[in-house]
């Protein structure tokens, strides 16, 4: 055996050992643990429930929008994929909460507008904040709440 196929043989069984482990630990909390009602044991240094990005600080609390429509006196929400219009790229931007987006204060006018321009057969435009205050601990708890409304002087 030639030392550049041993260093090929060590270097493919640590990835196969390594994507072993990572795996087991991506799946240890949320499914091995519930599977066999009892807590697995943690490999050290290794982090994720998180799944593939266990190096990025990923929070417990979660918070996004919902836009909804209104047009004679019904309201009816505005599907994320209509109003950003944008082909993915690997990974669908609208599941990267983009629409989380506006809910920021400085661009609530030309959100506005946008919306207006986009959707003229809606009279007016709501913007909701959904919010999990816990997606850990209480993943059930879910709170929307009116984060501000499109007023009809503010799209002219």
């Amino acid at each position: 055996m030639t030392r550049k196929s041993f260093r090929n043989i060590c270097i493919s069984a640590f990835v196969v050992l390594w994507i072993f482990v990572f795996h087991y630990e991506s799946l240890r909390y949320f499914y091995l643990e519930p599977f066999f009602s009892r807590p697995m044991p943690k490999v050290k240094f290794l982090f994720p429930p998180a799944g593939w990005i266990m190096f990025f600080s990923v929070d417990d609390q979660f918070a996004t929008a919902k836009v909804y429509g209104s047009m004679e006196g019904q309201t009816q929400l505005i599907d994320p994929h209509d109003i950003f219009r944008t082909r993915p790229i690997g990974f669908d931007n609208i599941h990267r909460n983009i629409i989380g987006e506006v809910l920021e204060p400085g661009l609530r006018k030309s959100f506005c507008s946008f919306l207006k321009r986009k959707f003229p057969e809606f009279d007016n435009f709501l913007i909701a904040e959904v919010y999990y205050p816990s997606l850990v601990r209480l993943p059930s708890v879910r709170i929307e709440r009116v984060a501000y409304q499109c007023e009809e002087n503010e799209n002219k």
